[in-house]
């Protein structure tokens, strides 16, 4: 065993060679002891199953039987309760190590389990921030008595976490337990692929970060700035093909790898429905997982296909997080994922057997998809992976912890709730202008210097004793979809207003279901198996997402002849071809175009990016259509523009940037923006869609006008 492991407590040291029959610590298990046994934060930085979770857990294990640790004293934080269902039982084998237990806490945990772990407290509690949240606000927690004992909590996949208001939100609840606890507690990431781990471990410290020593684990990295190289670039097998149609899809996957395991990923649900449609037909077995699948049906599908060989899986990110579902063969990915550090989690579910290699392959249905895997290849090859940044200025977050802090202590001090957060902002006093608008509006009461819920919020949230309150994300409505008592998942009311001719045919869990009966205020459907012909259909709520600016110019540079390193097949290289001819007036490597397209349009191909393209309308008011919908590549211009107005309109954009403009509809995709001043909830919006950084590149080039603009 190496130094690390001969720092762990015997009777965790034993198992790991007795039980595990390990020969040595990994890597990063090895170099994880020492700073975790010294109290220190750290972010754990390995690829997919590189053992980060025994990293963290064998010395808090260690910590916890050498300085006799008791009551509830480890958190274990998941994004997906999946993720938590699955690790549990590896969690309960190593606490048992040392006559220790552990428990799951989330919302499917029936209460009968609930009160069970109230009664006799486990050691490790595996749960979500949401979870955590209800405990603190309870009343029939006493989370005085519950954390008083917790000395550190370990969050896994905190990526996932930090790109998004959840990670905002349990920073929020991490520094409320602290309060709880009575002492700073030791936070502990678990990460795959960030490209930022400095500031993301900077993050996760929250109010610490000045005061505890903290370092980012990563012994597989030779140094700092290459972090991203290290981390992106598994060796391994990598294969562009283009298909042309979710038919032929499934005809190639029928075809290749016959008795191999494959797990296809798809972005979005109903390309998994349709897909895993087509597949069955075609005699494949197919088990289908996402997340408007009931849990019983994901669950028994991804039991199922751990237990087969000749198989496909079909999911959407659902199973990007490292859930078991046995060993695969093969990942398959349908078009592209938005970010390469997606594609890192789904390769790296592949080549864990000894002898078997990292691999992946792409099946574009179209040139579009054909074109961003591409570049997102072109990234990979490149050694990078996207920075993790928090999203900007989350004073709808703000707004919900004011709420659920004063659900939690019943009253708080009009001047000392500051310090439910230890002064982390955004929850600090320059939140105070939020604060005074929840008392306005109702939100909150105040009487004789204390703060506590109003009527607005128990109108608002106070339903099933404010649950509502504790998730951050507004969810589009949905109805619950059944088979007699059976549950097979949820469908989007659309589908069961949209006119039909004949019956109405749903698609669900890969199978069609003829609708028999609609339960409009209980939001149920009740159907029962049909042949064929069932649609699928989910809006997505929330702000649109979009390319980001190097995703779109390394799709930039596979149009101007750069081929990602990877095997293309004749079909794609053909189909690339074709691409860039069609391209040839709308790029360049020397700076941006502005052409007249094919309806006399004048367009700006920019290939900045989503965000970038709406930060550019806005800017350039004057020359673009206010009435477009921002696109990645392109924004188009007013029909009257001329060169010279074009050119005296770019000369000096750079200087005067603006944020995007925001539809006031928007605001309902934002949840708790209703406890915000108008102004404010505006503003959030359009900090979160800006890329200003991406638009000053932009006009810092040169725009070739086309001589057709004006002419």
């Amino acid at each position: 065993m190496t130094n690390g492991a001969e720092l762990l407590h015997p009777v965790v040291l034993h198992h790991v060679v007795n039980t595990l029959q390990w020969p040595a610590l990994r890597p990063l298990q090895d170099a994880a002891v020492r700073p975790l046994l010294d109290d220190e934060d750290a972010l754990l930085l390995a690829p997919t199953a590189g053992g980060k979770t025994e990293a963290a857990m064998f010395p808090l294990l260690s910590r916890m039987g050498q300085e006799n640790w008791s009551g509830t004293s480890v958190l274990y934080v998941c994004p997906l309760k999946a993720l938590l269902n699955n690790l549990l039982p590896r969690l309960e084998t190593y606490t048992g190590w040392l006559g220790r237990r552990a428990a799951l806490w989330h919302g499917d945990v029936t209460m009968g389990q609930r009160r069970k772990i109230l009664r006799e407290r486990p050691d490790v509690l595996l749960t979500t921030p949401e979870s955590l949240e209800s405990m603190l606000v309870s009343a029939a927690v006493d989370h005085h008595e519950f954390f008083r004992q917790v000395r550190a909590i370990v969050v896994d996949e905190v990526h996932a976490f930090a790109g998004d208001d959840r990670g905002w939100h349990l920073l929020a609840v991490l520094e409320r337990l602290s309060r709880v606890a009575g002492r700073p507690v030791q936070r502990i990431g678990l990460s795959a692929t960030v490209g930022n781990p400095d500031e993301l471990l900077s993050w996760l410290q929250g109010s610490g970060r000045e005061q505890r020593p903290a370092r980012v684990v990563a012994p597989d990295l030779v140094a700092p700035d290459v972090v991203a190289t290290s981390v992106s670039r598994p060796a391994g097998d990598v294969e562009l093909d283009y298909v042309g149609s979710v038919h032929n899809a499934a005809k190639v996957i029928a075809a290749l790898h016959r008795g191999e395991k494959r797990l296809v990923f798809c972005d979005s649900r109903a390309l998994v429905e349709e897909l895993g449609q087509r597949l069955r037909a075609l005699d494949v077995t197919t088990f289908l997982s996402h997340a408007s699948l009931s849990v019983e049906e994901r669950r028994r599908a991804e039991e199922a296909f751990a237990q087969e060989r000749d198989c496909v899986i079909v999911a959407t990110s659902t199973l990007e997080l490292g859930i078991d579902v046995g060993d695969l063969d093969r990942v398959i990915q349908i078009n592209a994922p938005r970010t390469v550090a997606a594609f890192l989690q789904r390769i790296g579910r592949t080549g864990r057997r000894p002898g078997s290699t990292r691999n992946c392959l792409f099946l574009a249905l179209d040139g579009e998809g054909l074109l961003h895997a591409a570049g997102l290849l072109h990234l990979w090859a490149q050694g990078w992976v996207e920075a993790v940044v928090p999203p900007p200025e989350p004073r709808h977050i703000v707004a919900q912890q004011m709420l659920a802090v004063s659900l939690q202590q019943h009253r708080i001090g009009d001047q000392l709730w500051p310090g439910e957060w230890n002064g982390l902002a955004p929850f600090d006093r320059s939140a105070e202008v939020i604060v005074r608008n929840l008392v306005e509006r109702g939100y909150l009461d105040e009487d004789s210097g204390m703060l506590f819920i109003g009527p607005e919020a128990e109108l608002r949230f106070g339903r099933r004793h404010f649950m509502d309150m504790l998730a951050v994300f507004t969810a589009p409505p949905q109805f619950t979809v059944l088979s007699g008592r059976t549950e097979i998942g949820r469908t989007d009311p659309a589908l069961l207003t949209a006119n039909v001719e004949g019956p109405r045919l749903l698609l669900l869990a890969g199978r069609s279901w003829r609708v028999t009966y609609i339960d409009w205020n209980r939001r149920r459907c009740f159907v029962e198996p049909a042949d064929g012909g069932g649609k699928a259909l989910w809006m997505t709520g929330g702000m649109p997402q979009g390319l980001s600016f190097r995703m779109v110019r390394a799709m930039r540079d596979v149009l101007l002849g750069t081929d990602p390193p990877v095997a293309l097949t004749g079909r794609a290289q053909t189909r690339l071809a074709s691409l860039r001819q069609d391209s040839e007036a709308l790029v360049h490597p020397g700076g941006t175009l502005v052409v007249r397209d094919k309806d006399g349009d004048a367009r700006w191909w920019t290939w900045a990016g989503y965000r970038a393209n709406a930060t550019l309308v806005s800017t350039l008011s004057d020359i673009a259509d206010p009435n477009q919908r921002y696109d990645d590549a392109s924004i188009r211009l007013r029909p009257d523009v001329e060169r010279e107005a074009l050119q005296l309109s770019l000369a000096d954009a750079a200087e005067r940037i603006c944020l995007p403009e925001v539809n006031l509809k928007a605001l309902a995709g934002l949840k708790f923006s209703a406890a915000l001043p108008e102004r404010l909830a505006v503003a959030t919006l359009a900090a979160r869609l800006a890329d200003i950084q991406g638009a000053e590149a932009v006009l810092t080039e040169p725009a070739r006008i086309s001589h057709l603009l004006g002419d």
